[in-house]
């Protein structure tokens, strides 16, 4: 069987039948937005691209932002999102979108040189339906530097490969990822219910369907952490609590790695509130507290000490801002959307392969 057949696609068409659909949902990024899009143009890559901006309500410059950049290049187009949200965002940039392979990109994310190439040649060569690589954080600010530091450490992250790195090979999920226009179609895009989460989901219901999802970490992304502890537990809440409605919706998805954090949530505050009638519960929360200090420091040695000394902070508000969106979810689908009435585009034009 060849990687096409493997991938569900007719083995006479190639991973990229005419170019590249850059797709990214954008709310309030004025700050970065056209730091990002120069990367997407700045790509060597044997093929057109075209950047879709699906803007939402934000409440910055951003969409006069992206309507410079569209006057400025005619790869880039502009595209209403009135709802804001994330999925909605997106399946109205793959009803727009031209080519046979769409890659998603955030608005705060940089591409690194080569890597929309790179990500062809890994689909023609591996037949995946999805490849994508490593969500390589950079701060700026002391606190982002703090938090970069923490998304790099299995101590943050557990051991998630688009965070962390490693072999190159079948993967659950990957960091944003480059797909076959093909299965985007087939899987009937992104699920509109989830705000958060959409790319963990997709990816399942990918790999349900005998989908290959691939990571490499040839392909990275240079990333903007959240920029202060109250929106970077903002961010871990919100992924704990949409984290556990992909567990309802698709049994047997969780595993160990994402029970870490709401059982150490649980743990110290059992510890802490039990603490109050019996002392020596308080040795919980006070060996989690004295876990992170210590792993904290360890992972930020050689840095600046305003730097480090955040690290253990952040540590814990990623650990139990995670655990207690998870423990706390209340958020409850919706019927299931009908396929047909996800995106289904026909193609415009095919120039031939690209790669």
């Amino acid at each position: 069987m060849t990687a096409e057949d493997r991938a569900g696609v007719d083995p006479a068409e190639t991973a990229a039948a005419s170019g590249i659909s850059v797709v990214m949902p954008i709310l309030n990024e004025e700050r970065h937005l056209a730091e990002s899009v120069a990367a997407v143009l700045a790509q060597e890559v044997s093929g057109p691209v075209e950047v879709l901006l699906a803007v939402g309500p934000s409440q910055d410059r951003t969409l006069e932002v992206a309507e410079e950049l569209a006057a400025a290049d005619d790869r880039v187009r502009v595209i209403d999102n009135p709802s804001g949200r994330t999925p909605d965002a997106l399946n109205a940039c793959l009803l727009a979108a031209t080519y046979d392979v769409v890659a998603r990109v955030d608005g705060h994310g940089i591409l690194s040189p080569r890597y929309l190439q790179t990500a062809l040649e890994t689909l023609e060569r591996t037949g995946a339906a999805n490849v994508g690589g490593i969500m390589d954080a950079v701060g700026v600010t002391p606190f982002e530097e703090a938090v970069a530091i923490a998304m790099k450490s299995p101590i943050g992250v557990g051991g998630a490969r688009f965070k962390l790195g490693g072999a190159e090979g079948p993967a659950e999920t990957v960091y944003l990822g480059v797909f076959r226009r093909s299965w985007l179609d087939r899987i009937g895009g992104y699920d509109p219910r989830f705000s958060r989460a959409q790319d963990w989901e997709m990816n399942w219901r990918i790999r349900k369907l005998g989908g290959l999802v691939w990571f490499t970490p040839q392909l990275r992304v240079e990333y903007r952490p959240r920029g202060s502890f109250r929106t970077l537990a903002r961010q871990y809440r919100d992924y704990g609590r949409w984290r556990r409605v992909v567990a309802r919706q698709h049994p047997g998805s969780i595993n160990l790695r994402y029970l870490a954090p709401p059982a150490a949530t649980v743990a110290v505050a059992a510890g802490a509130l039990g603490g109050l009638a019996w002392r020596p519960l308080l040795a919980v929360p006070a060996t989690y507290l004295a876990g992170v200090t210590v792993g904290g420091l360890a992972i930020s040695r050689g840095q600046r000490p305003e730097v480090a000394a955040l690290v253990p902070g952040v540590l814990a508000t990623m650990h139990l801002t995670w655990g207690w969106g998870f423990l706390t979810s209340r958020i409850r689908l919706g019927e299931e959307p009908d396929p047909l009435t996800r995106p289904q585009v026909q193609r415009t034009h095919s120039d031939g392969p690209v790669a």
